[in-house]
């Protein structure tokens, strides 16, 4: 089965939160209208995971340059460990960087082994321990990447704009 990512349609929203619930607890999964708002603010982005005509996994970032925060990354369970949440990562990183973003921050659970070795293994350092941010009773990591500078583009045409 071919995994294609590519950009939030409207047409998502219903499956994209039904992943979200079925991916965390209630009180952490986002309500329709949080994550509606999230999908439709002008400073997001979010990349879908689409496998045949199911979505197998997004990611939902908000940018303001040289800062982005992701806000979710939600694989339905059938798809984690093949790649999926790694896929829709690099295309967000990639989407992010080419619009001047240099850092990005998350939080994750501090109990979430699989999501915190998951983020270190993509470049994300623990920044700080932020006490009770779930539930008003979780502690979450608040993690961090820098993203490298793009590649500068050089000419060796005399004449050619770079």
């Amino acid at each position: 089965m071919a995994l294609t990512l590519r950009s939030y349609e409207p047409h998502d929203f219903a499956a994209l939160h039904k992943l979200d619930q079925a991916c965390f607890p209630p009180g952490i999964s986002y309500s329709k209208s949080t994550l509606r708002h999230f999908l439709t603010m002008a400073s997001a982005d979010c990349v879908v995971a689409m496998e045949d005509s199911h979505a197998a996994g997004f990611i939902v970032s908000e940018e303001n340059p040289p800062l982005a925060h992701i806000l979710t990354l939600d694989v339905a369970e059938t798809q984690r460990r093949h790649g999926v949440g790694t896929a829709l990562l690099g295309e967000l990183e990639t989407n992010l960087a080419a619009r001047g973003v240099r850092t990005i921050l998350l939080e994750t659970a501090i109990e979430n082994d699989a999501a915190v070795a998951f983020w270190k293994r993509h470049g994300y350092r623990i920044e700080a321990v932020l006490k009770r941010y779930y539930l008003g009773r979780l502690d979450a990591y608040e993690m961090r990447k820098l993203l490298p500078a793009p590649a500068l583009r050089t000419s060796t045409h005399p004449g050619e704009n770079s």
